[in-house]
Order: C-alpha cells, then structure tokens, then sequence
C-alpha cells in the first residue's frame, strides 16, 4: 500500500519523480566510489603484474653477480639455495651483490626450509673485512621466541636488534610455510618499507645519519641446525 501511494505520487508529480531518480543514481554513484576507495586502501602498495622498471638480478642458472662461499651457496632447479637439510650450517653466510643499490624496490619470492628457523636478506649492507659475517639491515626470515619474524626488520652486526616489526597474528595469516613467499623491499631515503605475501610488516624511518643509506644485497642462510634458504624470482627497481 504505501509503495503503491508512493509510485501514484511520484506519477503525479513530475518533480518529485526526477528529484526521486537522481537520489537513487546519486546513491548507486557514491556506493561505487566507496568501493572502489575500499578497494584502493585495502590493496598492497605495490602491483605484482607492473614490472615496468624492474631488471633481473638472477638468470636462474649461474650465480653471475654475487659473490660468496660456494659450499654454501649453490643453483638448484632455478633457486639459489643456501645451507644444507642433512647438515648443520657452521655460521652465518651471505650471498652478497657485487653491484650496491641505494633507493630501490626489490622483489624476490623466498622459501625455509629444516630445522633451522632463520634467514633473511641483507640490504644496504657492507662486508665485514677477513669475515664472514656483513653489517646493515636485513629482512628477516623465520621464527624466534615463538613468534613469526618474517618480515621483520632486523639490524645485522650493528644495533643487533630488531628495529620494527609486523603483527604476529597478521602475518600467519599471510605465511606460507615451507613454501614460496612473496618477499618487497622497499628503501627511499631514510624510509624502509617491508611486506611479505602483499601484508606490510614494516613501516620505518632511519634517525641516525650515520647509517650507511647505500650498499649490498644478500641472501642469508643462518647457521645452527640443518637449513635450507631458497630464492628465486629476485629483481630490482633501483633509483638513479
């Protein structure tokens, strides 16, 4: 009935019926835009398919480019596989870029695998002279006191400490383990961004000028019990 009074009144009244139609467009627009603007904030911060940019820092075949101890480090079925399953990995090692980046966004995928429960990548960071370790951030990798720290922000043989990191709920989420993980890194001046499978783990500004805001990439396999580290899939987008 009260449908009905309303259709034989718009009917009758011209006005009422156009100022009607243009309030239900008007509302259909601003659901649209309200989606849309979900859609936008919900998105990760960057488009896996824009690749525009981006060069590859791994043939999937040879280690051209990097350096480090080969009875390591070694190429297997288009990864670069770092430690061993059947064996304990002695310390820490690193595959080190021979070219260093300073502002970049790099994208790899990474995979843990074994016992140990650690590994990451090194980003402006530097050799340590007549050692096996490096110095700088690092993306770290695996899990500690029982939580997830992929995706955390850690600061190898220089603070020694975590500097940021992401949800422990959110990132389990996220996490594939034992399998293949989209890994983003981000450097722009003194920000530092970081996300694993699309989440944003990190979001973090440098304060002390003194850190270095140039140097190498690395692949770390942690030492300690039986590991495997794998990566593939690794290209850049550096800034001039």
């Amino acid at each position: 009935m009260i449908r009905s009074a309303l259709s034989r009144t718009l009917v009758t009244n011209p006005t009422r019926k156009r100022r009607a139609l243009y309030f239900r467009s008007s509302l259909r627009l601003r659901v649209r835009l309200v989606l849309v603007l979900l859609g936008t904030l919900a998105a990760p911060a960057f488009a896996a398919e824009d690749e525009s940019g981006f060069v590859s820092l791994f043939d999937g075949k040879t280690l051209e480019g990097w350096e480090g101890n080969l009875k390591v480090f070694r190429v297997h079925d288009g990864a670069i596989i770092g430690g061993s399953l059947k064996e304990r990995v002695a310390n820490n090692e690193f595959l080190c870029s021979k070219k260093p980046y300073a502002d970049f966004e790099l994208r790899l995928e990474a995979k843990l695998s074994g016992k140990g429960e650690n590994a990451g990548i090194q980003f402006r960071s530097q050799r340590i002279p007549n050692h096996f370790e490096v110095i700088g951030y690092q993306y770290d990798m695996g899990n500690a006191n029982g939580r997830s720290i992929w995706g955390s922000l850690y600061d190898e043989s220089r603070r020694r400490k975590f500097l940021a990191d992401g949800d422990d709920g959110e990132i389990k989420k996220v996490l594939k383990p034992g399998d293949w993980n989209q890994v983003v890194i981000r450097c722009a001046g003194p920000r530092v961004q970081l996300w694993v499978n699309g989440y944003q783990t990190v979001d973090y500004r440098e304060t002390d000028k003194e850190v270095a805001a140039r140097g190498l990439l690395a692949l770390q396999i942690h030492g300690g019990e039986p590991a495997e580290a794998a990566y593939r899939n690794i290209r850049i987008k550096a800034s001039p």
